[in-house]
């Protein structure tokens, strides 16, 4: 935008009518418009009133005078500059003029050269401000569209990044009657991340975890991290596509392929592990990570510590160790971003409360609150894997099978209402019924039904669901069964709550989609079963879910 002399907008505040049009003759050719009032009162409706960008006024007028209508201006206007034209010669007022950051004085009689001059002198001080707004307008446009870009660009990384991530369990369980709970906590510091992770099913009987930690911070760091997932998920998929998965040729081609990348300075902390539950062998070569916990049958907290040093550009032969797992019933492995977060009131870090916390936990989720209820603020990136093991079928307490009917699921309903009135303390508390009333109508719409999501909500909009439903259900023989299981931790009991229909079930992984894109789904039942248990789970076929809830 060009600024001239000629787009201002003049205001002349004088009482003397002759004196008006003087000032109108000698400026009017040379600004956008000359605007006047007769007085302080209405010259200040004037600037109010008008876009005003100079003010020429006489000092002696009726109702208010010139330094009076200043002051007004002057609590709104810290900037504009002001002509001020006076036939006094009083000291006071022009100190009081001065004090009101006057510009420009004039002395009456009036001298057309003069009033030209202060004129044209204030004109170069708003014409010279306009140009540094508009100066800083754009460069603050350009700020803005260069964070956008870098905001967006942050974005796509971040994207990338799950991209890479793989997990093959997410919300899943593992096993039919000694099951595993496999849980996960991802918390990047910032939107590029120096941690990955990725979990892998090998087989019915074995399953490949790996945790990477960029030792240091920024874009450097992360990508080593990514890059070292991505090519360790390549060749996984390598391997399980010719059954022939080998976790020592896994790390030994995986260093291959990292080495020449790190730079001279840089290194990498690593975990790989192999669960082999046939052989109830845990199999592990640790670079520089924290110690795993485990926990025994006896509630023994168990410390592996890494048996290989930092993953560099010199690494040479590397470490592969196994141990015995039989007894093992609860797995903790975690970068260490957890454990050197600095703690709430102490000097001391949160590695020295972990074990106790990894003791008393019985889910992730009860792990990840007494964690944030620890730590002052995150401070690197935070990713741990928690693996619960136990016989589910030892802690049996009720079962029920119901018909794929309509009329079903309110009498399954009442009954699990019953059960959480003989196990809960507090119903609403241990959020259990909802979860059930969700999850059981899914198994029924969704699983025996067969019912699709699109199909579900145009029913709905038709006003045909109902009678639809009642239609479907008619020749169909298939059931839902549900059990109910007990379990106590230290000195906490749960309820496990086992839904099991007879249909095609589904993929779990598409509900990575679905948490990550939650704005755009348009289902509700999974966000309010994961919102008020601790914790749902899937077997692989999708069509048994189980969750937990606290008693």
């Amino acid at each position: 935008m060009q600024f001239s002399i000629h787009t201002l907008r003049l205001l002349c505040v004088e009482d003397n009518k002759t004196t008006q049009m003087l000032y109108k003759a000698l400026l009017e050719d040379l600004v956008q418009e000359v605007v006047c009032a007769n007085n302080g009162e209405e010259g200040l409706e004037k600037y109010l009133e008008n876009k005003i960008d100079i003010i020429i006024t006489d000092y002696e007028m009726p109702k208010m005078n010139g330094l009076e209508m200043i002051e007004k201006i002057r609590e709104r206007d810290k900037e504009i500059p002001i002509i001020f034209i006076s036939a006094i010669d009083d000291i006071d007022v022009i100190i009081d003029a001065l004090k009101l950051k006057v510009n420009n004085f004039v002395k009456k009689p009036i001298n057309n050269d003069e009033v030209k001059d202060a004129f044209v002198s204030a004109s170069k001080i708003i014409l010279a401000n306009k140009i540094i707004e508009e100066e800083k307008k754009k460069e603050l446009e350009t700020l803005q569209k260069k964070d956008s870009y870098y905001t967006y660009q942050e974005e796509l990384a971040f994207e990338k990044e799950l991209n890479i991530l793989r997990n093959d369990f997410y919300y899943q369980f593992s096993g039919v009657d000694n099951i595993s709970f496999i849980d996960f906590m991802y918390k990047p510091l910032d939107v590029v991340s120096g941690d990955a992770y990725s979990v892998r099913r090998v087989d019915e009987n074995r399953t490949f975890y790996l945790i990477v930690d960029g030792m240091g911070k920024g874009f450097s760091a992360s990508l080593s991290a990514m890059l070292m997932t991505s090519f360790v998920n390549h060749l996984v998929d390598k391997m399980l596509n010719y059954e022939s998965f080998s976790l020592d040729l896994l790390i030994q081609e995986s260093i291959d392929y990292i080495k020449p990348i790190l730079l001279d300075e840089e290194a990498l902390s690593l975990d790989y592990i192999l669960f082999d539950n046939y052989y109830n062998k845990l199999h592990y070569a640790k670079f520089s990570m924290p110690s795993f916990l485990l926990e025994n049958s006896a509630k023994d907290i168990i410390r592996i510590k890494s048996n290989n040093p930092p993953l560099s550009k010199w690494q040479g032969d590397f470490n592969l160790d196994t141990y015995d797992i039989l007894d093992i019933n609860k797995f903790l492995f975690y970068s260490d971003g957890i454990v050197e977060n600095s703690v709430k009131d102490s000097n001391s870090a949160y590695a020295a409360y972990i074990e106790e916390d990894f003791g008393d936990s019985f889910t992730r989720e009860e792990m990840k609150e007494k964690i944030f209820e620890k730590i002052a603020t995150q401070e690197d990136d935070l990713t741990l894997v928690f693996i619960n093991k136990f016989m589910l079928k030892n802690y049996l307490v009720y079962e029920k099978t119901f018909t794929t009917r309509l009329e079903s699921m309110e009498e399954a309903n009442e009954w699990y209402e019953g059960v959480l009135e003989k196990e809960c303390t507090d119903k609403e508390k241990c959020g259990a019924e909802i979860v059930f009333t969700e999850l059981m109508m899914n198994a029924y719409e969704h699983g025996n039904l067969g019912l699709k999501t699109a199909q579900k909500h145009k029913l709905l909009e038709d006003d045909l669901y109902i009678d639809t439903l009642l239609e479907m259900e008619q020749e169909l023989r298939k059931e839902i069964n549900v059990k109910v299981y007990r379990v106590n931790n230290q000195a906490s009991s749960y309820i496990i709550t086992q839904i099991v229909d007879e249909g095609e079930g589904f993929d779990t992984q598409i509900l990575s989609e679905i948490f990550r894109h939650s704005k755009i789904f348009n289902g509700r039942g999974v966000f309010v079963s994961r919102k008020n248990s601790m914790g749902i789970y899937y077997n692989t076929k999708g069509n048994t879910v189980l969750y937990l809830s606290k008693i």
